[in-house]
């Protein structure tokens, strides 16, 4: 007991909760982090060992990988791995939006074109070089709580922040025109590798007897005439008149069906005095 009557550790000093009352997922241990020191109540982690089901080809190596939950938008992966420092060496540390279920990791194809991460709470893999430190880094919840701006470390805030993070928006022109002639110089060696094969395959019927058909193997278009092209265009604006002009108004397309209703009647009773006729001259054979 301290002084005062107050326990020792379990988060008791500055205020904070009580190590017993911090709700915590289960099968997860719950570590405090603060920005600073001036900061009075603690932000929780949710750490535990990465475990992935038998057979399954996971990008994290098995037993050194800390999977963290709760991961908040100040705390950058340069952040987790000054805190974490302190349990073993570090190999690298991923911040994703949620957790990865792909069993195969995608590296980023570009330095430049890369997705940023929304500002909000993220997940973290920490992979550690030893397998020990993942029980150091659970056990961290039963010490004070991390702080990541310290007076050795300050951590940028503010208009200083937004200065670092446009300056390293920058982009270096002759690195990006590098970057950007490797991976024209790659497309094109693609694409004259897909050509040569459609050439290859091209007329050459497989085990069933089909051809393959390519682009190149089509016949070219025969390119219009400035005459053919005035020929349509005047076509395409009388079309246009006429749908324009016909029947404009509701009361013209009433008309226009009743005009053709009256005409399907006058033309019925044509037909029944005609075939009347017919039958007076016995000359109507239906069948």
């Amino acid at each position: 007991m301290a002084a005062g009557g107050r326990p020792r550790g379990e988060g008791a000093a500055r205020g904070r909760l009580p190590r017993k009352n911090v709700p915590c997922p289960l099968g997860y241990a719950a570590v405090p982090i603060q920005f600073s020191e001036k900061q009075k109540c603690p932000h929780w982690l949710y750490m535990k060992e990465h475990k992935v089901r038998e057979g399954t080809q996971c990008p994290y190596p098995k037993s050194r990988t800390l999977f963290i939950l709760n991961v908040p938008p100040y705390c950058t992966e340069e952040d987790l791995t000054q805190l974490l420092s302190c349990c073993g060496t570090i190999q690298s540390v991923e911040l994703q939006e949620k957790p990865d279920l792909a069993e195969r990791q995608q590296k980023p194809q570009s330095g430049f074109f890369q997705p940023k991460l929304a500002v909000k709470f993220h997940v973290a893999y920490v992979v550690f070089r030893r397998p020990a430190s993942i029980r150091t880094a659970t056990s961290l919840g039963r010490t004070g709580p991390l702080v990541i701006s310290s007076e050795s470390r300050p951590v940028k805030t503010g208009l200083q922040k937004w200065i670092a993070n446009y300056s390293a928006s920058l982009v270096d022109p002759e690195a990006l025109k590098v970057e950007v002639d490797t991976f024209m110089e790659k497309y094109d060696k693609k694409m004259a590798k897909e050509d040569a094969e459609a050439e290859k395959e091209e007329g050459v019927p497989d085990n069933e007897g089909w051809v393959k058909v390519t682009r190149k193997g089509r016949r070219p278009g025969i390119p219009r005439t400035e005459a053919v092209n005035l020929r349509l265009l005047e076509k395409e604006k009388q079309k246009r008149a006429r749908k324009e002009l016909l029947n404009f108004y509701a009361w013209q397309h009433r008309e226009t069906k009743r005009e053709h209703l009256a005409q399907l009647r006058k033309k019925f009773e044509e037909d029944k005095q005609r075939i009347a006729l017919m039958r007076a001259q016995r000359k109507f054979r239906p069948y």
